[in-house]
């Protein structure tokens, strides 16, 4: 029989709803829980941005692949990768908690730890939240950010001529999870090599990095207000998401809500080198255009403003070019291979596919 006092044995169903919340609320500032809701304020001049995103065991995260830490990590990283995507800084988040009664307490408390591991590196807290019985153990993440109103990035703001300017390499975390899958499988992989390709998939980085430095070059560039396009493009002139569905998936989301087509040049596709060392140029660049969850930033600005910036950023690459002409298209400037259109198909789709995610 199990000790009702003991932490390391405790299931959800021996602390109950109230136990469990108190204990969650040792994750959490002092000052902002305990009430119906939590107290925000967004600096004056400010625009509050909010997203949500839920991840569900079997299909976001298993224990197969990923401890609890690893899966609170990743649901935190998934939410601020959102919000840099928009140009955001965060300023918290809340989590609702739907898990069944047999969960050991300990598993939930290793899960709210990773999730505060990765938001003590933003400077951000959780704010509040719920806790719910559930069949299916599903962990719902809202994330509040704020943003100057005329430095928003949308999807809709691309301009025939933009450069498309990717942060990172693409295809790491596709990569991880098939390691994580498949041990037996990259034997030939240099240990550091093998362990960064892991750490990609249980624990990236958003890249909220990039924004300070992204006005920084902004700025320098003399493009004021005064000088940006008028609308219907938003000032400043700039479109943008995160690569969380794939590096495809967000060249192709921002041409649809742009009306534009763009060429990508397969032969810029930032890869690690150890992957296409492992599986091959052909499917290393497969799992960098359909393989997601690599949370870099995918921009299309003027090409004077992506060359700027991608002399000060460390990782960042032009990979092509919106064009006016209705198409989205893989290309080779050596001729080598053919034209490729990008697709939204080809990527994870929920209710298509039963790959985890």
């Amino acid at each position: 029989m199990r000790d009702r006092n003991s932490g390391q044995n405790l299931l959800v169903w021996d602390v109950g709803e109230q136990g469990l919340l108190r204990r969650l609320q040792s994750f959490c500032p002092a000052e902002l829980v305990g009430d119906d809701g939590a107290v925000l304020t967004p600096s004056p001049g400010r625009s509050l941005i909010v997203t949500s995103d839920v991840l569900v065991d079997g299909v976001h995260f298993s224990d197969r692949t990923t401890r609890p830490e690893d899966a609170g990590w990743r649901a935190v990283a998934a939410n601020l990768s959102d919000l840099a995507a928009m140009g955001a800084s965060p300023l918290g988040i809340t989590v609702g908690l739907a898990v069944p009664g047999t969960v050991p307490v300990t598993w939930i408390e290793r899960l709210y730890q990773g999730m505060v591991d990765c938001l003590q590196t933003y400077g951000t807290a959780i704010v509040g939240g719920d806790v719910v019985r559930s069949p299916v153990t599903t962990v719902a993440i809202t994330a509040f950010g704020e943003a100057d109103p005329t430095r928003i990035i949308r999807r809709s703001a691309a301009r025939p001529g933009d450069a498309i300017l990717v942060t990172g390499i693409h295809g790491a975390s596709r990569a991880g999870l098939e390691l994580l899958l498949h041990p037996e499988l990259g034997q030939g992989l240099e240990p550091s090599d093998r362990a960064a390709l892991i750490q990609s998939h249980q624990r990236p980085n958003p890249r909220l990095d990039v924004l300070p430095i992204l006005w920084q070059v902004w700025g320098a560039g003399g493009m004021s207000r005064s000088t940006l396009p008028s609308p219907p493009f938003p000032t400043p002139h700039l479109a943008g998401m995160d690569s969380s569905d794939g590096l495809a998936d967000a060249i192709v989301q921002i041409c649809m809500a742009s009306g534009v087509g763009a060429r990508v040049e397969r032969s810029q596709i930032p890869l690690p080198p150890a992957l296409v060392a492992w599986v091959g140029a052909d499917k290393a660049l497969d799992w960098a255009l359909y393989g997601g969850e690599d949370f870099e930033l995918v921009l299309c600005l003027p090409l004077e403003v992506a060359q700027r910036l991608v002399s000060t950023l460390t990782g960042a690459t032009i990979v092509g070019v919106i064009t006016a002409e209705p198409g989205i298209v893989l290309v080779d400037a050596d001729k080598n291979h053919a034209e490729m259109p990008l697709s939204l198909e080809q990527g994870f789709q929920h209710f298509e596919s039963t790959f985890e995610r």
